[in-house]
């Protein structure tokens, strides 16, 4: 018997939208309202608002709380300041990917991790188990709800009912959004400026309604889906697994060299001979492609959609390294049909 769908604060809001609903990672989310090209469109124009109550967050507190972030992200934790956001993976012994994270330094001693919603309860169990002594391991993801704005107006919108000037890009800072505490983030998932706001639940119904009054337009997965897919953003399940590492999804940028971080060697050792294949973003002359679609020669799709920004079928596949190449010809079998198109330059959509 199934596990029942959890809700986040914010949906009694959606259905009141009239949103599609759909299951995702044991929640019942909005995949679209108006529909995903309107929303997809009003992002990249002005803003879009977006439910990600889903995500989930760890805090990680105490002298040696920097140990165990270093331990466990890929990335150099060690460089970010107090106030400072990173995106990191977390990697098995192998290189396999665990997750793709988000870390943020709220204090010298204190850190919040948001988490992917399907991986959450496996990434805290990581935390816990490898914690050293000093370092407290907590879940959070019940305390917050989470909202991102997204778009070349997000900032305007949001800082209409905030109480100082919002974060800088990749930072964060605690604000008051529409007279409620939050944690306000300069980061996102579509390509474009804006920030992710850290609500208490309860305040979350308010401050969706105050940036809808303000005219961000409610935005679903689908959509989510398109933005990122146009920028080139990977997403878990898709363009990461345990089954490949960060060297092969081109994230060899956030694993650090010097090691010191569990799955090191397995990465410096794909580093030092070349991976046997590459994710790469691709274009179709005619049709979409879908994850799962084998490309001729070896290769798959990992992620495969309509481009509203480009018109044109777009996405990103993992290919053999030696064809990896930008402009490469490709052919992919969507539904048994053969669609002819080309490796592309990353991002598709270059903001």
């Amino acid at each position: 018997m199934s596990e029942p769908l959890h809700f986040t604060p914010l949906h009694d809001e959606h259905v009141a939208l009239g949103a599609r609903m759909v299951a995702f990672a044991g929640w019942e989310m909005p995949v679209q309202y108006e529909g995903p090209i309107a929303e997809h469109l009003a992002v990249r124009a002005a803003a879009g608002v977006f439910d990600v109550s889903h995500m989930g967050q760890i805090e990680v507190s105490g002298p040696s709380a920097l140990e165990l972030l270093a331990l466990v992200s890929s990335n150099d934790v060690g460089r970010v300041p107090i106030g400072g956001a990173q995106y990191s993976v977390l990697l098995r012994e192998d290189g396999g990917v665990l997750d793709d994270v988000i870390s943020y330094r709220l204090d010298a001693d204190r850190w919040l991790t948001v988490t992917n919603a399907a991986n959450h309860e496996r990434d805290l169990s990581w935390f816990a188990d490898h914690a050293p002594d000093g370092a407290e391991v907590l879940d959070r993801a019940a305390d917050y709800a989470m909202i991102a704005v997204q778009g070349p107006l997000a900032r305007e919108m949001v800082q209409a009912i905030a109480s100082a000037p919002l974060p800088e890009r990749m930072t964060v800072a605690s604000r008051t959004i529409n007279g409620s505490p939050a944690l306000v983030a300069g980061t996102g998932y579509t390509g474009e400026d804006g920030v992710e706001l850290l609500l208490d639940p309860g305040a979350a119904a308010g401050v969706w309604t105050a940036l809808l009054r303000r005219g961000a337009v409610p935005a679903g997965l689908a959509a989510r889906d398109t933005l990122r897919t146009e920028v080139c953003y990977p997403l878990y399940g898709n363009e990461l697994s345990t089954e490949r590492g960060p060297i092969e999804a081109g994230l060899g940028w956030c694993a650090r060299s010097e090691g010191g971080y569990i799955g090191a060697d397995a990465v410096a050792a794909v580093r030092a001979v070349g991976p046997a294949e590459r994710l790469v973003p691709f274009v179709l002359d005619r049709g979409v492609a879908r994850s799962g679609d084998a490309i001729a020669g070896g290769g798959v799709v990992t992620s495969g959609t309509y481009s509203p920004s480009l018109e044109r079928g777009i996405g990103m596949a993992y290919l053999p390294a030696a064809r990896a190449q930008i402009g490469e010809a490709i052919e992919v079998d969507v539904r048994g049909r053969v669609r002819e198109g080309s490796v592309a330059t990353r991002p598709l959509l270059d903001r």
